[in-house]
């Protein structure tokens, strides 16, 4: 039996809105679900489980429809969904009623339920969030009836307030396998018995690394997994980055290895810099056309202007800026004060020149 685990997918999602490239990361969250949908083909997998937050909120009739099209397209394949936190099942929710294709089976209830597919010989257990938390371990205790079946049990959740299950109890459940979303990072547990699927598309600076699906196959007989592989999904990457600086860096040069470093890794990705170190404190980074052009969703800036504080005190003893080193130049200083006492000397030192030029 070959399957597809997946979930996460917050189709209707539209990260990074007020950005140059938020059209396209709200079309790629959508398109996710179709390059699935053509691994699914490529693969002939027999079941397709969807760990929850197929949709972002609660989906409009149009998501609906084009959703279940999409599911429409691979008529052999199972499609198994549970709802997650931001899809809940909540009163009058159109998932519900929706006329979904023969080959979809959505484990509605908000407790633990099963479908048996007797031509592949399987049954899939889930249950699906009718409120956007699940603070109680529902699955606590869960006894599964032991039998020739291929079992597998799709859950949604893993922190304290969305399904606070404990790892090792539901290890020991009688099962093939267990199909995990709401978490974004894909993990393995337990020597495949176990995954965290992750999102397929990565939707914040947060989701750092690879996304994509897991396929697997579990012999019939056995029903042990005999096949194990995580397909990579997206093709763009949220990166996270630290640029050292130094005292003889200058703004161009900056600038160019920025740009040298996003040509290296994939202009496709989209990036976090954090800027560190020692720099002149005549030099003030000016970076924002970069962000403008480059796909650079933020640049902190936490270096620090080299100042000689000994040498300064020596020249201005009894004047402001002799007051303000003597005041803010102290061991083991926070960072809000360090940055106060570079911000202050800047300012000073700037006034002080003005004032040497009239």
């Amino acid at each position: 039996m070959k399957f597809i685990h997946t979930g996460d997918i917050h189709y209707g999602m539209k990260p990074d809105s007020n950005r140059p490239w938020g059209k396209e990361r709200s079309d790629a969250v959508k398109s996710s679900l179709q390059k699935i949908i053509d691994v699914a083909k490529k693969k002939e997998v027999d079941l397709l489980l969807i760990a929850g937050d197929l949709f972002h909120s609660q989906p409009f009739s149009r998501d609906l429809k084009e959703v279940n099209f999409l599911f429409s397209t691979i008529p052999d394949t199972k499609v198994v969904i549970i709802a997650g936190n931001h899809d809940c099942l909540r009163e009058n929710n159109n998932i519900i009623t929706f006329p979904w294709a023969k080959n979809v089976v959505y484990l509605s209830t908000p407790t633990i339920s099963s479908v048996y597919f007797p031509d592949i010989n399987t049954e899939v257990y889930g249950f699906s969030y009718h409120e956007r938390e699940v603070k109680e371990n529902i699955v606590s205790g869960l006894s599964i009836r032991e039998n020739d079946r291929v079992k597998i049990l799709l859950l949604h959740g893993g922190d304290v307030t969305h399904l606070p299950f404990d790892k090792n109890e539901l290890n020991k459940i009688s099962s093939s396998y267990i199909a995990l979303g709401h978490m974004h990072k894909h993990e393995v547990l337990f020597d495949r018995h176990m995954a965290y699927c992750g999102s397929p598309e990565p939707l914040d600076m947060t989701e750092t690394g690879d996304h994509g699906i897991y396929y697997g196959e579990i012999d019939n007989d056995t029903r042990i997994m005999k096949d194990f592989e995580f397909i990579k999904i997206s093709n763009t990457s949220y990166i996270s980055l630290t640029i050292n600086v130094t005292p003889e860096t200058t703004n161009s040069e900056l600038h160019t290895s920025l740009i040298e470093t996003i040509n290296k890794k994939g202009k496709q990705n989209i990036y976090r810099f954090k800027i560190k170190g020692l720099r002149d404190p005549d030099i003030e980074f000016d970076l924002e056309s970069l962000s403008s052009t480059l796909r650079i969703a933020e640049i902190i800036d936490d270096s620090e202007p080299k100042y000689d504080f000994a040498k300064l005190f020596a020249e201005h003893p009894s004047d402001m800026i002799g007051f303000f080193i003597r005041e803010l130049d102290r061991p083991n200083m926070s960072k809000l004060d360090k940055k106060a006492l570079y911000y202050g000397i800047n300012a000073l030192l700037r006034t002080t020149d003005e004032r040497g030029k009239t």
